[in-house]
């Protein structure tokens, strides 16, 4: 348990770091994106959010190959806050990028094993998540009450990638094909594979892996080095 304790501790404060990371993922920050803004191509361009305007520059390159942000180009685009007529076409805005997580799996599906059925788990656990992530950001303009329409920007996160770390699992004769005759709860170390998807406020994720118990009745525990399926819940994608 102390093992547990360990490192839940340190995503609970690795979590409040990641705060403003989280906070500028979810909203459209100035910055480098890909979109078809200029060209039915997906193209580089440059986002100046000053929150009541958001301003698209087309990016160029020069003869060395470097990025020119083209700030006096004809075609920069301007949404503003707020329009009286629905003039502007949406927009979509793509970033790409390596993601470190913090992601805990409530929810554990284990296939039978020897005499045992399916089994539902639901452990303390915490995970290291590190994938390659997607985030695309679409921009339009929605009719409001008073006939005017404003600005609207939701965001949609796609990550895919491997996760690291520590839980607890119910130890018990039934677990160990009788081999053991007291209860107790385990330390186990998991690996595995997982998809995380967030849209707005809203995320949810599908993980795969198998778990080591750490202890000396890991030769006996029916499920070591068994997959399991579950739900993941992570910090940033939120």
């Amino acid at each position: 348990m102390k093992i547990i304790c360990i490192s839940i501790c340190c995503i609970l404060f690795c979590s409040s770091c990641s705060v403003l990371e989280q906070k500028s993922k979810q909203q459209l920050s100035s910055g480098i994106y890909k979109s078809t803004t200029f060209d039915d191509k997906k193209k580089l361009v440059y986002i100046d959010n000053k929150e009541e305007t958001v301003v698209i520059y087309p990016i160029n390159k020069d003869e060395k190959g470097n990025l020119i942000i083209d700030t006096l180009h004809h075609k920069k685009q301007i949404y503003l806050e707020q329009y009286n007529s629905d003039h502007i076409k949406s927009s979509v805005f793509l970033k790409n990028s390596f993601d470190v997580d913090f992601l805990t799996i409530p929810f554990k599906y284990r296939p039978a094993q020897k005499d045992l059925p399916n089994q539902f788990t639901t452990n303390l656990n915490g995970e290291v998540y590190f994938g390659y992530r997607t985030d695309a950001y679409s921009l339009d303009y929605k009719l409001n009450p008073f006939q005017k329409f404003n600005r609207n920007i939701n965001h949609y996160a796609f990550s895919f990638g491997l996760f690291t770390g520590f839980g607890g699992t119910a130890m018990n004769p039934s677990v160990t094909q009788e081999k053991i005759v007291k209860e107790y709860d385990g330390v186990v170390w998991s690996k595995g594979i997982a998809g995380i998807i967030g849209v707005n406020n809203f995320t949810i994720g599908i993980a795969i892996g198998y778990d080591n118990l750490l202890d000396e009745n890991k030769q006996y525990w029916i499920y070591q080095n068994k997959l399991w399926y579950g739900l993941a819940f992570g910090l940033n994608l939120n």
